[in-house]
């Protein structure tokens, strides 16, 4: 990719975001032709500004459509060292993992589990990455029947930190492989279809993201209010946020609002599970263009008791994607603000993230004067003004 002129890499991440030359010239406000020009080199795409807006269509780094030399930055080298260790551990096929070496004991794999989840949680990606070998591997080594939760949370796990990465694709293959393990139990069959759905959507397939999750969410959904167990209720409203998020970016308003609703009734009224609809909800508003709905939606999510519940992980992305919101009400300073809040949970969000990166590029470009404390983050991470 690196030796590849700008055109032709436009053309390559919007063949794997599946978006033909019409829809990603609408979602630029440009004309096919203009696309077409482009991506053939006869026109040049040698504005910044212009860089930035083609880079957030197509949800990657500017980066990587300007760098020549294929270096991916000091403090994102040993993500991206991460995600080929993780590609060439699940390259490896768990049938043929079983016969080799000592069985796992089950209790310590849960514990190493549980420490991955904190690992995660806490936005220690790179570190997460370096356990996800072992865990895969011994996951399949597992002594005993009745370990399928363990290793499903593994992948499960592996296959979100890769689409933080941008890793869409073998992220699906991690998802792929939870749902496998799911087996017939359709509560372990909706955790999986979370992120399962997260890949598909950063894949660009939206309909399929909608229709994995919702199957997942009705397997798994109490027939009537309050019913089910809590393992149930919570599983159904997490496959049916990922289903408004897929709806939304999808353009259906009406389809996402009522999947958000519906996660709402299955929880309950102040459970901690409210504080992530109340965050798709600020989400699903964004990815819709209502951007001053999101923004007083989230300003008043933050303003609550329940945003601490979240997982330092959840608040930090969460940050950096209403950042778009911000912008688009013509909030650079909101934006601005909002990206070093997110620093300041997690790092890795902005300066490994290449949502993150984007984000950031995005806000700089907005601000007339930018915020000492983002320029300095800016130089920090070598994002360029």
């Amino acid at each position: 990719m690196d030796e590849l002129p700008v055109g032709r890499r436009v053309a390559y991440w919007r063949g794997r975001r599946n978006m033909s030359q019409q829809v990603f010239a609408d979602r630029l406000g440009r004309s096919k032709s203009w696309v077409d020009k482009v991506e053939r080199g006869v026109r040049a795409l040698d504005r910044v500004s212009t860089l930035r807006e083609v880079a957030a269509v197509l949800r990657i780094d500017p980066d990587l459509l300007i760098a020549r030399d294929g270096a991916v930055g000091p403090e994102r080298e040993p993500a991206a060292d991460g995600v080929e260790v993780v590609r060439a551990a699940l390259t490896r096929h768990p049938g043929l993992l079983r016969a080799t070496a000592a069985p796992t004991d089950p209790v310590v794999y849960r514990a190493r589990v549980a420490h991955a989840g904190a690992t995660y949680g806490h936005g220690r990606y790179v570190d997460l990455l370096r356990l996800a070998p072992a865990l895969l591997v011994d996951g399949h080594r597992l002594a005993g029947g009745g370990q399928a939760e363990q290793l499903l949370q593994a992948y499960r796990l592996i296959a979100f930190v890769l689409v933080k990465l941008g890793a869409a694709e073998l992220a699906w293959l991690a998802a792929d492989r939870a749902l496998a393990v799911a087996g017939d139990d359709p509560v372990l069959a909706a955790l999986a279809a979370v992120p399962l759905g997260q890949a598909l959507r950063a894949a660009g397939r939206q309909q399929a993201a909608f229709e994995t999750t919702i199957v997942a969410a009705h397997q798994v959904a109490p027939l009537e209010p309050g019913g089910g167990t809590a393992a149930e209720r919570a599983a159904c409203a997490a496959a049916l946020l990922q289903a408004a998020l897929a709806a939304a970016e999808a353009g259906d308003r009406s389809t996402a609002n009522e999947m958000l609703d519906d996660a709402a009734a299955v929880i309950e009224p102040g459970g901690p599970e409210r504080a992530a609809v109340d965050a798709a909800r600020v989400a699903t508003a964004s990815m819709l263009g209502d951007g001053r709905r999101a923004v007083v939606a989230h300003e008043a999510l933050v303003g609550d008791p329940g945003w601490q519940r979240l997982p330092i992980e959840h608040r930090a992305a969460h940050l950096v994607d209403v950042t778009g919101a911000y912008l688009r009400v013509g909030d650079a300073a909101g934006a601005g603000g909002a990206l070093l809040h997110a620093d300041r949970l997690v790092p890795a969000e902005v300066r490994i993230r290449p949502a993150g990166r984007t984000a950031l590029a995005g806000a700089l470009a907005a601000a007339s004067r930018p915020d000492p404390h983002l320029l300095a983050l800016a130089e920090a991470t070598g994002v360029a003004r």
